[in-house]
């Protein structure tokens, strides 16, 4: 298959931030006087829109969530955010796919000013051509929505499909790409439980970053 854009996930894809992600939970979980999970499973706060986390995980209601999420974002915006790295080789593979021509965008769930942020921090912002987040008000969220936006941005039409793929570590970035009509490649290096990307049918799946460059033909 001949791709012509490829659409990155960000955490558990392009960095490892589990760190600053599960540090901030933590700070949020305690502020709220809610237990803090075992650590195994902590790690289910990592994909999903923390909004949903905060409910389905800590059986919060819907205004105590939203409490917790901006909870959340005071210890990130300064801390957190930077309690994060590359996975070893990502940013050599990303210089390699912008040489070969591809067209890259980075569709993600943690909000868009935060992840800004991020690429640039790593010095990685200027190999994409488009960067799409989650915005702070929950109206994009979804992976799905954030995949429309990429569309959106770059003039992707329904005949242009079948050259999109959506890269991602976990089960949404797999469903939402299924939502929106296009391939999904899971890596096998990030967030996700074993065989969770088998069990969603990634289309394709990589196990080491040293892989990328060969899946897609460099």
């Amino acid at each position: 298959m001949t791709w012509k854009y490829i659409l990155f996930d960000l955490d558990g894809t392009i960095t490892d931030s589990g760190e600053g992600i599960l540090n901030c939970v933590r700070y949020a979980l305690e502020a709220a006087g809610r237990p803090v999970p075992p650590e195994e499973d902590m790690w289910q706060f990592i994909g999903p829109p923390l909004i949903d986390s905060f409910q389905e995980i800590s059986g919060m209601d819907y205004d105590e969530a939203l409490r917790s999420v901006e909870k959340y974002r005071e210890r990130y915006s300064s801390t957190g955010i930077f309690e994060n790295k590359l996975y070893q080789g990502i940013d050599t593979v990303l210089a390699s796919l912008k040489e070969g021509g591809y067209l890259m965008a980075i569709a993600t769930s943690k909000p868009e000013e935060y992840t800004e942020r991020i690429l640039e921090h790593f010095a990685i912002a200027g190999y994409f051509d488009e960067v799409v987040g989650s915005t702070k008000d929950g109206r994009r969220n979804r992976k799905a929505d954030v995949i429309r936006e990429v569309f959106n941005r770059m003039d992707i039409t329904e005949e242009s499909k079948p050259g999109v793929i959506m890269v991602g570590d976990r089960k949404y970035d797999i469903l939402g790409a299924k939502e929106c009509g296009i391939a999904s490649l899971g890596v096998a290096w990030g967030f996700g439980p074993e065989h969770e990307l088998e069990e969603y049918q990634a289309d394709y799946i990589v196990r080491q970053v040293r892989d990328l460059p060969a899946f897609f033909g460099l």
